[in-house]
Order: structure tokens, then C-alpha cells, then sequence
């Protein structure tokens, strides 16, 4: 077997040695062998280990594929994931304070989601394993709340009664304060024997709701999350923030970054995470593409006391944005998906809006936007980094703009 040395750690958390050879588990500095397979290394044996290597803390670790970096001390993963925000911002000859990060703890995600097959003595569920179809099976987990590990016990119930031989289930697990929410796809169609045996095990399971390909089968209790004042209950299988700890930092974030004003308009408001909250301060107005959201949210806004006036709008900020003319507001915050928001982030950056809340799941896509914020005027004041996706390469920020 040939040895490599490893050069640095690339965005998807893989060690990379020259060539480029792709190197999974490996840190930089770690002098491994192994077999090359293309451009990947494989049967990697760690001849040298890095200082920031630590025995991994899950049993499932080599099998799973839901976590990517827990043979990697804390402070090198918290440090690399700064690192991978300054880079991104460096490319757009950027830079900013950032602030200490923020990293949720273990056994914290309230969501996940969970694959689940028939097998020919039953049927089985897990998570997928790293760069492959297989379903490892989960009996415990370091990463998801304790009370959503259950779910996986479910899914294969589910995978009996409605899953095919020839695909898989994607069983979207959600905790709430009144139980396990399920949204499953990829099962067989759904008709009136299937319904009725799925309501049955809703109530056996005794799960808060069970979706079936969007359609809602029963429903025991709304499953409500709060945000602010306000009970919503989202669509099933709905955008969460995947921890609590995660949300509340970002929230955080979001308030400190805006010091003023009495109206603010919340971009890719989902359902309401952030708007609901700040409705506390401001009139508030929530733009999501997804309808079924945008209804949560107000409903949940009607139901809440103590906040301000919120309005609602169905549009796709992609194909459809706001233009400048109309950003008649103090404020705005913007959450986009990993794709970013370029042609809304071009009309915010002609408005008059004086702070800016960004969140972003994506530092390239965040520093593109973020460059023609600062080109057209904006100073972009610092950056929180929030990693809620604990043991991944997924790296989250919320960041402050102000008029300069």
C-alpha cells in the first residue's frame, strides 16, 4: 500500500492528499495508506495520526453515514468550519468579525430523516451509509434527541405495511411538544385499505400526525413548534432548524442584528421562525414561496397574544423578486436555501433598508451575496457561525448589514 499525506480537509469534510486523492476519515497531517480507487483512497489504515484525532464517540461510526467528522477533536472541527467562512469570504475579497461559534450539543436534533426498506424476513431502517445505498441499522445515536430514536422503530412498521421490495421509505421524524411528527415518501400509493391501516398504527404508535406522501392520514394532536409567542403547526415534513439550540442561536443572532425600525419584512420566512419572534418589536411581513407555510404562519400569528401586526405573501423570491421600489421597510431579514438569493439580494442592495439579518446554510452562496451588499453600500458587520449540524460539513451563519 502506497502512504499520502494529507493536505487539508475539503468542504465535504474528506481528507485530501496530492493528486487530488479523496481520503474519508483522514485529518490533515496524517500520513495513511491505503488502496486508490479512482481519486479516492479506500481500506485507509492511519500510519501517523494528527494530534486532533479522537477515538469516535458512536459505535456506528464506520457504518453510518449521518455523521462525517467524530474522529476529529471539537476545537479542530470548530476551527475548520471557521476557517471554511473566512475562505468563502476571501474569495469575494471580504472580511468579517466573527463571532465565537456556536455548536449544539450531542443527542440535540429534534429531525431527522430515516430510510426504511422490506427485506425478505421483514423489513429494516437506519441511516443510509457514507456514499452508498446501503441502510445501516441504528440501535442508539450520538447525534438525534433521545425521545426521536423511537422513530426508527416505527419506520420499520411502516416499511412492513406500506414499502415496496423495489425502492425505500424516507421517513422525515420530527419531534414536538405533543409527539413523534412522521411525513413519509416513496411507499405505495395510498387507497382506502392502506389509509386505514396506517390511521390504526397513528393511534398504536400514538404519533402526533402521520403524512403519507403529503397527505395527512391522522392526526392525534397538533404538532405544534413555537416560535416567539406563537404556536405554529408546520406542513408535514416542513423546514425545522434541526436543533433547538440551533434555532435560538441563530434567533439570537437575528435580534442583535436588528437595532431598530417598526416594520421589517422577513425573505424566505418559512413558518415564521424568525418572524413571529421579531413580531414582538415590529410589524412584520413573511414572504415563503410554499403556500401551505405561509398559511401556518399566519395561523399561528392569529392565535398568538402580544405580538404586532403580521402579514403574509406567497412568492417565489427566485423567479419573482421584490424590487427595490417596493422594500418600503426599516428592516429585512433573509433566510434563502443553500442556492442562496442573488436577484432578491440585488434589489434589497438598491432599497433603502438600513439593517440587514442574513442567514445562510451556504458560505460560498453567502459571500457572493454578501459582495454585492458591500458594493452597493452596505457595511456587513460581523457574522455568528451556528454549527447545529454537529459532526458534518454543514456550516450555518447569520450575519449583520448595515448602510455605511
Amino acid at each position: 500500500m502506497t502512504e499520502y499525506v494529507i493536505e487539508r480537509l475539503g468542504h465535504q469534510g474528506d481528507g485530501i492528499a496530492a493528486g487530488p486523492i479523496f481520503v474519508p476519515m483522514a485529518l490533515p497531517g496524517e500520513v495513511v495508506s491505503g488502496d486508490v480507487e479512482g481519486n479516492r483512497l479506500t481500506n485507509m489504515r492511519v500510519v501517523e495520526p494528527s494530534g486532533d484525532r479522537v477515538k469516535a464517540p458512536c459505535r456506528h461510526y464506520k457504518a453510518c453515514g449521518g455523521c462525517l467528522l467524530q474522529h476529529a477533536s471539537d476545537d479542530f472541527v470548530s476551527n475548520w468550519k471557521l476557517e471554511v467562512v473566512r475562505s468563502a469570504l476571501a474569495g469575494q475579497s471580504l472580511e468579517a468579525d466573527l463571532k465565537p461559534i456556536q455548536t449544539s450539543p450531542p443527542n440535540s436534533r429534534r429531525r431527522a430523516v430515516i430510510s426504511a426498506k422490506r427485506t425478505k424476513k421483514g423489513a429494516m431502517a437506519g441511516f443510509h451509509a457514507r456514499a452508498s445505498g446501503v441502510i445501516t441499522e441504528i440501535t442508539d445515536c450520538k447525534l438525534v434527541d433521545p425521545a426521536l430514536l423511537p422513530a426508527t422503530e416505527i419506520a420499520i412498521e411502516l416499511a412492513k405495511i406500506g414499502g415496496s421490495r423495489k425502492g425505500e421509505l424516507s421517513v422525515t421524524a420530527t419531534l414536538s411538544p405533543v409527539g413523534l411528527d412522521l411525513a413519509v415518501t416513496g411507499g405505495k400509493s395510498l387507497d382506502g385499505p392502506l389509509q386505514s391501516v396506517l390511521a390504526q398504527a397513528t393511534e398504536r404508535f400514538m404519533l402526533a400526525r402521520l403524512s403519507w406522501d403529503g397527505e395527512v392520514i391522522a392526526m392525534r394532536s397538533p404538532p405544534y413548534q413555537t416560535f416567539g409567542n406563537a404556536n405554529v403547526v408546520p406542513p408535514p415534513g416542513a423546514f425545522l432548524q434541526a436543533t433547538a439550540h440551533g434555532e435560538s442561536a441563530l434567533l439570537a443572532a437575528v435580534l442583535g442584528a436588528i437595532t431598530q425600525g417598526e416594520r421589517g419584512i422577513d425573505l424566505f420566512a418559512g413558518c415564521g421562525t424568525f418572524t413571529l419572534p421579531m413580531a414582538k418589536r415590529a410589524q412584520m411581513h413573511g414572504v415563503e414561496v410554499d403556500g401551505a407555510m405561509t398559511k401556518a404562519l399566519d395561523a399561528g400569528w392569529r392565535r398568538a397574544q402580544g405580538l404586532k401586526q403580521v402579514t403574509v405573501e406567497t412568492r417565489d423570491l427566485f423567479r419573482n423578486p421584490i424590487i427595490a421600489a417596493d422594500l418600503g421597510y426599516d428592516f429585512a431579514v433573509i433566510d434563502p436555501p443553500r442556492a442562496g438569493a442573488e436577484a432578491q439580494i440585488k434589489e434589497l442592495a438598491q432599497s433603502k433598508i438600513n439593517e440587514i439579518a442574513y442567514i445562510s446554510c451556504n458560505p460560498v452562496t453567502f459571500a457572493r451575496d454578501a459582495a454585492i451588499l458591500v458594493k452597493s453600500g452596505y457595511g456587513l458587520d460581523w457574522i455568528q457561525v451556528v454549527d447545529q449540524f454537529r459532526w458534518s460539513s454543514h456550516v450555518e451563519l447569520a450575519a449583520r448589514f448595515s448602510k455605511t
